[in-house]
């Protein structure tokens, strides 16, 4: 039995891997995560770049949804609505939706409009109507203040967001406190976080081979020393 019962712990922990590693090698083949010398919006000189821009076809569209999807039912998280906020979230909570019909969850798509309409059927949202009680989860490509969180959840008061999931965490401060974006979102709203995949598996997969760029890994580690908060 107790074969079995780590058997089968080792099995999770594979496929956990194998999807966090698949991404990664997907990020980097579609080219949305690049090496070299960026500077951010927040003024760093980042080693690695991370573009979602660069997903532009209706296959990688597909794909990053079923990534989501992967992230949601690993982590157990309860939905009943996939939100995406407008705009970038608006294709990822569209292709997530229908990626978890392969796992067999039926479930909604909902974004907002930037500007509510005031004719036809009116109102600030497309797709499934949020009622009193559901349970939301939240997606998004990445987050760095928490702004797309702040504006969209006086918009969804009267439902349950159930986890706010992005694709990658920087795990790094943020500019005005020893906490990550992240972490701060968490504090402030206390809305589970869950990421596909974070810094250091992008830096485990590197050093690993799962993907080029070891000549990165030395300024990779500087930067997290520098700026990165633990997980």
């Amino acid at each position: 039995m107790k074969k079995l019962l780590i058997f089968g712990f080792e099995c999770a922990i594979i496929a956990i891997m194998s999807y966090k590693e698949n991404f990664i090698r997907f990020m980097a083949a579609s080219g949305a995560l690049t090496f070299g010398s960026f500077t951010l919006k927040s003024g760093r000189q980042s080693p690695y770049f991370i573009n979602a821009g660069n997903y532009n076809t209706g296959d990688e569209i597909a794909k990053l949804g079923r990534f989501y999807a992967e992230c949601i039912v690993h982590n157990k998280i309860s939905v009943d609505t996939v939100f995406g906020p407008a705009y970038k979230g608006i294709p990822l909570c569209v292709s997530t939706a229908i990626a978890l019909e392969s796992f067999d969850l039926s479930v909604n798509y909902c974004f907002n409009r930037k500007e509510e309409k005031a004719h036809g059927e009116g109102g600030a949202f497309v797709g499934k109507q949020p009622v009193v009680g559901e349970n939301v989860v939240i997606i998004d490509d990445v987050s760095t203040s928490g702004k797309a969180l702040r504006e969209v959840l006086p918009l969804l008061s009267n439902v349950n967001v159930t986890a706010f999931v992005i694709a990658v965490d920087r795990m790094e401060k943020a500019l005005n406190s020893d906490k990550s974006a992240v972490q701060q979102i968490y504090d402030e709203f206390k809305i589970p976080v869950f990421s596909i995949i974070n810094m250091e598996d992008i830096m485990r997969a590197v050093e690993s081979g799962v993907i080029e760029g070891k000549e990165h890994l030395s300024a990779m580690s500087e930067y997290r020393n520098v700026f990165g908060v633990s997980g």
